[in-house]
């Protein structure tokens, strides 16, 4: 495949100033002013597709950007934008701290006058009242319904599915109505489902509130729901009109789910972005404690490297696969555990321990870079190992029914060379895999 044009790059806005923000001089999000366009380059992302040896090379790579302290605290926070370029489905994603406070952000991406926000028992307390006013403020117009899902991985079903079907229903919602998802990445892709399906097809905003969700699910337009035989494998894509990451809901986020979000936050450098690694790696201790600066930072490099690779491939023909990292042997742990024992960044991490090692095993990637991937997993306090119970049939009869496999043969994505470059291929030595299915789990 011929090296992908410049010109076919997503438009990323509004970029930090430097890949180490300092804590000395960025005393406040709600202080800082972003300039409004940044200039990049393109560095290699190796990817093998199907046995086809394929390769494109792409990535965006902020150069530095000054950035301008706003002198006035009193006015509101100016949210980071990063652009999901996806034609006359293009939507913008707003990070930034207090943005459920600012009501004309939400309300400029609803279009009817009736919202239906989905949320679950553990976030509804927390923020559903402040989403309505949000929603409503100024707009007296707007009907605002709410569905109160249970909450967990456990739920993210049909007959969980079907309550959102139900209050739309009952509540009369037509065509021109919004849902909008306001939770983790389980209400995000039922939510999303929802709206894809429901008077095939209504409008939907994304305001996710965990780390997972704000790195990952929210961005791309994945919608879904499990199966008892496996994980996501009823769903649509689907694009929302809008992504808003308000940065203070991870305030009241459970240690065990921040932990988790950081799996794929750390997916990224390993995949496509060895700058954003080596960042992670000297400011674990900074995300761990929640630091606001490092956290919007994390999440905004996230993003864009998300929204380039969907821009690219929104429909997971080959390139947006590479995103999946640990994510075969992660699911076959979910699924083969029962959802909800696990939480999915503790699964995908466990998951990605083993994809390294049998990229090691290839002799795709060095062993310095093995240790590496297990060191910042440690210290992020997620799992390197899958649990005890799982064994070598386990996975590979989950991992039989992967949505990766194509025509019986399972393709994964491995490390391939330097930090920073994968592969998403079926071309492999099944022995490899086996070796390691071996060395992580019982026969």
């Amino acid at each position: 495949m011929a090296a992908v044009s410049s010109s076919l790059r997503p438009k990323l806005t509004l970029s930090l100033s430097s890949p180490t923000p300092n804590p000395n001089q960025l005393t406040s999000l709600s202080l800082l002013r972003f300039p409004a366009s940044v200039s990049s380059r393109c560095r290699c992302l190796s990817f093998d597709s199907n046995n086809r040896n394929s390769m494109m090379r792409l990535k965006a790579s902020i150069s530095p950007a000054a950035i301008v302290a706003d002198q006035t605290t009193s006015s509101p926070a100016i949210p980071m934008v990063v652009d999901v370029d996806l034609g006359d489905r293009s939507y913008p994603i707003y990070i930034g701290s207090g943005l459920l406070s600012q009501p004309e952000l939400l309300q400029r991406h609803v279009h009817g006058k009736q919202v239906l926000v989905v949320t679950n028992t553990t976030i509804a307390p927390l923020y559903l009242d402040k989403t309505i006013w949000a929603l409503t403020d100024g707009n007296p117009n707007v009907k605002v319904e709410s569905v109160i899902l249970p909450d967990g991985e456990q739920f993210k079903n049909m007959e969980t599915l079907m309550k959102i079907f139900d209050k739309a229903i009952e509540s009369r919602m037509d065509r021109r109505c919004t849902f909008v998802a306001l939770g983790g990445g389980v209400i995000g892709d039922m939510c999303g489902y929802a709206a894809a399906s429901y008077l095939r097809g209504v409008n939907f905003i994304q305001i996710p509130t965990t780390v997972m969700a704000q790195v990952d699910s929210s961005v791309g337009g994945k919608t879904g729901i499990n199966h008892r035989l496996g994980k996501n494998l009823i769903g649509a894509f689907y694009q929302p009109q809008c992504v808003l990451i308000d940065t203070e809901t991870l305030n009241t986020l459970p240690d065990r789910e921040l932990a988790s979000g950081l799996a794929e936050v750390i997916k990224y450098g390993l995949i496509r972005d060895a700058e954003f690694f080596v960042w992670q790696e000297k400011n674990m201790h900074a995300l761990l404690a929640r630091d606001p600066i490092a956290f919007a930072y994390a999440i905004k490099r996230s993003c864009e490297n998300k929204a380039e690779v969907v821009s690219l491939d929104e429909k997971e023909s080959g390139l947006r696969a590479t995103l999946n990292l640990g994510h075969t042997f992660g699911h076959a742990i979910e699924t083969g555990l029962g959802y909800g024992h696990w939480l999915h960044g503790e699964a995908v991490s466990a998951g990605t321990v083993m994809a390294v090692d049998m990229s090691y095993r290839l002799g795709w990637i060095e062993e310095p870079l093995v240790k590496r991937v297990r060191t910042i997993l440690e210290q992020a306090k997620l799992p390197t190992e899958p649990p005890e119970t799982m064994t070598v049939d386990m996975f590979k009869s989950v991992m039989a029914v992967d949505k990766k496999v194509a025509d019986g043969l399972l393709r994964l994505i491995l490390l391939k060379g330097p930090l920073g470059n994968c592969v998403f291929t079926g071309d492999y030595d099944r022995q490899a895999l086996d070796d390691t299915l071996h060395a992580f789990s019982k026969s």
